[in-house]
């Protein structure tokens, strides 16, 4: 006789369940940010428009002054600049000829490739013609330069590695334009490309920010070794020199107090020295960032080094917080609506 529980069905298998994924260990996760997610973009768009900005304004005044600083009219003639590239292996594309016309032409391509660094058009290709360009005149003539022509020089190499066009770019306008809806996910090899170029973008922006940081942990530390800058009167003499006073009453001001002179002196040794220790907490660095910007506004104009004062405030930028600039690129879309409100009268 058959038993009622015969008359059920027979339980169903059961299914194994899938395992659930291993969530991402903390190196799996910290390689696919380096690889897949571009870092600083804005930042590396202001250091790109800095060092544009920086590059273009210098050659442009020495305009008339070309041929004196690197063509042939220059005190250090060629002959005597192939003797130091023999030896310094240094690059320069004018060693390739004398001549006027191709000094002329690699001069004026320069100013041609500041200008396109600013406005962002073609980034990738402009940037190695603006590396070429200031290598080549920098390393014509080594005794021309305030000490922003090194920052410069440097950072033109690296910025050929960034991805400094993401934003703030004619390149970044085309590329927004140019995106249709529902575009198609890129190729596997273009993927691997992309990936390639951003892991080359953030190894590049780490190497900037270790520059500025050597940059200022490395003069702070060679000021404290001098006895001028011990005893607190190192200032006192550039502000007393022709070279450096461009505005003599100020520098007269200026060095004639000798608490100024003091309180600056140590002031900036201390900055200096500080400034990688204040990396790891934010607003303490914000501050010091902000000091030291506008020290080096304050050098452009009283001791008249424009150029080596833009180079470092380009270079700084790159430790500006993304927060802050992004309210600085709205700036101008508020002022054009605000703009368009105001009544004519």
């Amino acid at each position: 006789m058959t038993e009622p529980a015969d008359l059920l069905p027979a339980p169903a298998a059961a299914v194994p369940t899938a395992a659930a994924p291993e969530s991402p260990t903390r190196f799996e996760r910290l390689f696919d940010a380096f690889t897949t997610r571009t870092a600083g973009p804005h930042q590396a768009a202001v250091v790109r428009i800095g060092f544009g900005l920086t590059w273009l304004a210098f050659l442009l005044r020495e305009w008339p002054n070309r041929r004196v600083l690197y063509g042939d009219r220059s005190p250090w003639s060629a002959d005597l600049a192939d003797r130091l590239l023999s030896a310094t292996h240094a690059f320069t594309v004018l060693s390739w000829s004398d001549s006027r016309i191709w000094f002329e032409t690699v001069y004026h391509l320069g100013i041609v490739a500041a200008l396109l660094m600013v406005l962002g058009w073609r980034t990738r290709a402009v940037s190695v013609l603006f590396a070429v360009t200031v290598l080549s005149l920098q390393n014509r003539n080594v005794l021309v330069g305030d000490g922003g022509d090194n920052v410069v020089h440097l950072m033109a190499l690296y910025l050929v590695f960034t991805r400094c066009a993401r934003v703030w770019s004619l390149d970044a306008r085309r590329r927004a334009r140019r995106a249709p809806a529902g575009e198609a996910g890129p190729g596997e090899a273009r993927a691997v490309a992309d990936a390639l170029a951003t892991m080359l973008h953030n190894c590049a922006m780490l190497v900037i920010a270790a520059q500025v940081v050597l940059i200022y942990s490395t003069a702070g530390w060679y000021k404290i070794q001098g006895t001028r800058w011990q005893d607190g009167t190192a200032l006192h003499y550039p502000l007393h020199l022709d070279y450096f006073t461009p505005w003599p009453g100020l520098s007269a001001l200026l060095g004639s107090s000798l608490l100024v002179t003091f309180a600056l002196s140590y002031g900036t040794v201390i900055a200096q020295v500080a400034f990688p220790f204040t990396l790891v907490n934010r607003r303490v660095k914000n501050v010091l960032l902000a000091l030291m910007m506008t020290e080096h506004a304050v050098i452009a104009v009283v001791l008249g080094l424009p150029f080596f004062s833009l180079a470092m405030i380009a270079a700084d930028a790159v430790f500006l917080p993304t927060p802050f600039l992004l309210r600085l690129g709205e700036l101008p879309g508020r002022v054009r609506r605000r703009a368009g409100r105001t009544p004519l009268p």
